[in-house]
């Protein structure tokens, strides 16, 4: 059974920065690909960074140069640095992996960021 725990979300004032974690079982990171998404209030979910099993990154425009995304193999954890954050970046993060064809989600962290 693949679960996916993410971790890390808080209040963070803008231009601030957290690291969000998430956390996987029952499958490898380094094996597959897993992203992040975000639902804003109101909005649908979308799509902020994937890295592949490769290692290859990709990122939204809106968050392209402020947030990074990498893997820690050892612990079997993805990893999401937010850095300059905007009020506009306040969501809840979700991470995200399929394998064998089966789409797996965590059950997200709330970061806000507000003065």
């Amino acid at each position: 059974q693949v679960r996916l725990v993410e971790s890390g979300g808080g209040l963070v004032q803008p231009g601030g920065s957290l690291r969000l974690s998430c956390a996987a079982s029952g499958t490898l990171v380094s094996t597959n690909f897993v992203a992040w998404y975000r639902q804003r209030p109101e909005k649908e979910r979308e799509w902020v960074a994937t890295v592949v099993s490769g290692g290859a990154t990709a990122y939204a425009d809106s968050v392209k140069g402020r947030f990074a995304i990498s893997r820690d193999n050892a612990n079997n954890k993805v990893n999401l640095q937010l850095n300059s954050l905007r009020p506009e970046d306040t969501a809840v993060y979700y991470c995200h992996t399929e394998v064998r064809g089966a789409k797996y989600w965590g059950q997200g962290t709330q970061v806000t960021v507000s003065t």
